[in-house]
């Protein structure tokens, strides 16, 4: 790093990963500048690229985050990349998907991978997790009347929480020389079935819940464009198939500490499924 600023754009500042990782970074002393369409603290929105420039102004590490539920963001993301650059930019961690490093070139995601590997502008670290715990209390996965519904058969799949998610990111950004280059797979220390979250789910809240395979309803429910929803049944299918997430330890090799478990998940979110 050339810069002595310690100024970080989080992109996606008030979802899932980005409002747990601007915590982390001003836990650790930097400064979060959380950025989403709505603020909070500067406008920024995909579509409209004169929001871009201004949200980059004094910062020198980017948590990046893709625009969601499309499948083709590469081009806009590599302008922004270039804008970044220009601006000073030194680091940027992005917020990729588990096993892009084994997708074709012209996905989205890894050619975005592919794009930060080619700059020479700044250092970059590569995050990759597995489905998020918190789906099933903030998103898509929601229980509706106790039922998950989601075509994955008996496939198992090494859900991650999103506070360990953070934890990595903002490992990255606190010392991007320490991890510049880096690739992340970061999963649960376990890998269950959607059967196995609804009887943990279950047991913390004394609700009955149960697993469901309708597509039908998953995706009505999902709200996902026709895109995207093919994107979600290829997700959904890879579980079913055995081809997704398995545990690994990259989150203790960053942070210092195991990922964190499902049932420990439940246990503190049990109030999300009360109702």
């Amino acid at each position: 790093m050339t810069k002595t600023t310690k100024n970080v754009l989080v992109l996606g500042g008030t979802g899932k990963t980005g409002s747990r990782v601007a915590s982390r970074l001003t836990e650790l002393g930097l400064t979060a500048r959380r950025a989403a369409r709505g603020g909070p603290d500067v406008r920024f929105d995909w579509d409209d690229t004169t929001t871009h420039r201004p949200a980059l102004d004094g910062v020198d590490r980017v948590y990046l985050v893709a625009p969601v539920q499309r499948v083709d963001f590469a081009p806009a993301v590599s302008s922004f990349l270039d804008l970044a650059e220009t601006a000073g930019v030194r680091h940027v961690t992005y917020l990729s998907a588990y096993g892009v490093n084994h997708a074709p070139p012209e996905a989205a995601h890894r050619a975005v991978e592919l794009d930060l590997m080619a700059r020479s502008g700044f250092t970059y670290s590569i995050l990759r997790p597995s489905w998020f715990m918190q789906n099933f209390s903030e998103t898509f996965l929601r229980p509706v009347e106790d039922v998950l519904d989601m075509p994955t058969g008996d496939g198992t799949e090494a859900f991650v929480d999103a506070e360990d998610i953070a934890a990595v990111a903002a490992a990255t950004l606190a010392d991007p020389a320490a991890h510049a280059g880096a690739e992340y797979a970061l999963t649960g220390p376990e890998a269950i079935t959607l059967a196995g979250v609804a009887g943990i789910i279950s047991g913390v809240t004394g609700r009955p819940m149960r697993h469901e395979n309708n597509p039908d309803t998953w995706l009505a429910r999902s709200g996902a464009s026709a895109e995207y929803t093919e994107v979600l049944l290829f997700l959904a299918g890879n579980i079913a198939s055995g081809r997704d997430a398995r545990p690994c330890d990259d989150i203790q090799k960053v942070t210092g500490r195991p990922a964190g478990d499902f049932t420990a998940y439940a246990r503190r979110t049990a109030h999300a499924w009360s109702t």
